[in-house]
């Protein structure tokens, strides 16, 4: 996705890591205009990726993110459009309280880190961005798939998780949550996942 500013003053690496606070790269700090053109960059994304989902109100955008403690990492391509970059797509996170049922029909209180939105430009669809940016995030939140819940997830990110993570077999839910068997692993005194300095997804 293109704007008519330049997204690298913003976005300083290829991933940048938002929160409530919209903060632009420290470079971009005395721009006047600077937060603003973030907010718009996660307003036309969130607009783009309510419209991929055919949902009627964007579930994400920069006044949510500011009244609410999640975390956006936006995928920028730095040398594309004349030099200016193009935004990518985004993953956002957040950890959410849930009431769930595990695999013998048992209520669980839990909070996990939850996939709340996650959308990559369709003309820039399998290219290996959308796995970047997952496994980027899961470096950074020090996560497990497995052990994450999804939000509504689309047709397109099931099979993302099913081809990348090996997350098929998923358990019930009378939410609109997503949970994978593992999920309730710890819970059940099974043995801890491995090491967590090899996460990522294949």
């Amino acid at each position: 996705m293109e704007f008519p500013f330049d997204l690298n003053p913003l976005f300083a690496d290829r991933i940048s890591v938002l929160d409530h606070n919209l903060t632009p790269a420290c470079n971009a700090w005395g721009r006047p205009d600077a937060q603003r053109q973030v907010a718009m960059v996660i307003d036309e994304l969130g607009r783009a990726s309510a419209k991929a989902q055919k949902l009627a109100t964007p579930i994400t955008s920069a006044a949510k993110m500011q009244s609410n403690h999640h975390r956006l990492y936006l995928l920028k391509i730095g040398e594309s459009n004349g030099g200016r970059g193009v935004a990518v797509g985004f993953l956002k996170v957040g950890y959410k309280k849930l009431f769930l049922l595990d695999r013998q029909g048992a209520h669980v209180e839990t909070e996990p880190l939850c996939v709340l939105d996650f959308y990559i430009s369709e003309s820039l669809q399998r290219h290996g961005y959308g796995q970047q940016v997952f496994n980027y995030m899961l470096q950074h939140e020090r996560a497990e798939p497995q052990l994450m819940a999804y939000d509504r997830p689309s047709p397109k990110f099931l099979s993302f998780l099913k081809k990348h993570c090996s997350l098929e077999r998923c358990v019930p839910q009378v939410n609109n949550f997503v949970v994978f068997d593992g999920f309730f692993r710890e819970k059940s005194g099974a043995p801890p996942f491995p090491d967590r300095g090899s996460l990522g997804c294949s």
